[in-house]
């Protein structure tokens, strides 16, 4: 069983990976590994394990990756492309499409703790409403610490808020499989109010991923943001799940960003914050920074009493 689920995931591998030379470097590698034994006696569990591992070692890459679909039911690769997108809009539906929490913090300042980045043709209106509850507020904290991306698609949906039109160019995809390149620019129309004309400060940690990670590269670049928090994880090339076993499927990279300000992306170097602070601190620390800002810009004595007392409490 283990040279026959080897050479599945080597085969998807060089026939979907971005790219095609590193994943023959790596088949090779791993079929000298699987000849030497260093597969025998696990289980499917035990194997995803250790190929992931050597995944990791040969091509740096965190997007590459056996996944095991814990409690799926043995019939499940006979599950229909329809059931499966069912059953994935009704996880994001109960999950709140990702978004954990959004609050107006004392003096003003948004909050919100987005989780994932749902695909806008999915979770729209959800990200609208959250992006309404902050709509008047004169700072945000987008808190991605916990983040561990999504959809491309939802990463522009997000950013496209805090910017005024669809005049800012703020990714393109170059994929492999097809040699075409697609440009994300910000969106012409968005449901509900842009945030404009505000501070952002986005919270970062190393579990921010991905998506994520996008939002996070998309708005530095364009000096929409400051980031506050500890680097990112570094995973920037999108992926797609190749199902191996009814229980098994791999995670191949098959497009590359590249943004328009940097010429590059964030794979394996992760984002960089402009406030490096350990992620547990983030909060506090962009919050003092949110109040500073309504302090020198807020004239209404109540709302600069309820900053002033919150800063105190910091």
């Amino acid at each position: 069983m283990p040279r026959e689920l080897v050479d599945s995931v080597l085969t998807a591998m060089c026939a979907h990976y971005v790219f095609p030379e590193r994943a023959v470097f790596a088949a090779v590698s791993i079929r000298e590994r699987l000849d030497a034994g260093h597969y025998e006696g696990l289980d499917e569990a035990g194997l995803a394990e250790r190929l992931n591992a050597d995944l990791r070692e040969l091509c740096a890459d965190k997007h590459l990756r056996l996944r095991v679909r814990k409690g799926q039911p043995a019939d499940a690769a006979a599950e229909g492309p329809a059931d499966v997108l069912a059953a994935y809009r009704e996880r994001l539906r109960t999950d709140n499409h990702r978004i954990g929490r959004v609050e107006r913090l004392d003096g003003n300042v948004g909050y919100i703790d987005l989780r994932g980045v749902t695909d806008p043709a999915v979770g729209g209106r959800a990200i609208a409403a959250a992006m309404e509850l902050v709509s008047h507020t004169y700072a945000l904290l987008l808190d991605l610490r916990r983040n561990r991306g999504g959809s491309p698609d939802g990463a522009i949906f997000w950013s496209s808020y805090f910017f005024p039109d669809s005049g800012t160019h703020l990714n393109s995809i170059e994929s492999a499989e097809t040699g075409t390149t697609r440009q994300y620019w910000s969106l012409a129309y968005l449901p509900g109010e842009r945030y404009l004309d505000r501070p952002v400060y986005v919270l970062t940690s190393p579990d921010t991923f991905s998506a994520g990670e996008e939002i996070c590269y998309n708005l530095k670049a364009q000096g929409r943001a400051v980031l506050v928090g500890e680097p990112t994880a570094g995973g920037a090339h999108p992926a797609r799940a190749l199902p191996l076993t009814p229980t098994l499927e791999l995670s191949v990279p098959y497009a590359r960003s590249v943004n328009p300000v940097t010429g590059t992306n964030w794979e394996g170097a992760g984002v960089e914050p402009d406030l490096a602070v350990p992620a547990e601190e983030a909060y506090p620390v962009a919050y003092r920074a949110a109040l500073e800002h309504v302090l020198a810009t807020a004239t209404a004595p109540s709302l600069l009493d309820e900053a002033r007392t919150a800063l105190a409490a910091l």
